[in-house]
């Protein structure tokens, strides 16, 4: 079960990394939010293994999410080459909160739940 785990895990990277590959080829940027990411999706950045990416997931649930793209180097053992690798494929676009809930996509919110004169 365990070699089971850790297959889907290396080809859920393998995806991932030629998602990114793909993008790039065809001329876009695929911008990965690492406030938002998953491990898997921070391992398909250079350099980012999944202990690296657990330290990145650590960080923002401690010290919440990052401001600026630069922030990716307060996370322990990530420093400036890791960053220089990676920051045209970085964001850090905040999640936006309704009552206490994270909401990633702004479709699911309701038009009830939205402000008086907000679209």
């Amino acid at each position: 079960m365990q070699n089971y785990r850790r297959i889907v895990a290396v080809w859920g990277v393998v995806l991932m990394s030629l998602v990114v590959v793909a993008a790039v080829v065809a001329g876009e940027v695929v911008k990965i939010n690492i406030n938002t990411a998953t491990a898997e999706q921070l391992t398909a950045l250079q350099g980012i293994g999944s202990s690296h990416a657990a330290g990145i997931i650590a960080y923002r649930e401690k010290n919440g999410p990052f401001q600026k793209p630069e922030d990716l180097m307060k996370v322990p053992r990530i420093g400036q080459k890791t960053f220089e690798k990676n920051k045209t494929l970085i964001t850090v676009q905040n999640p936006k909160k309704r009552r206490g809930q994270t909401v990633t996509d702004p479709s699911q919110i309701t038009p009830a739940a939205r402000a008086p004169g907000s679209r």
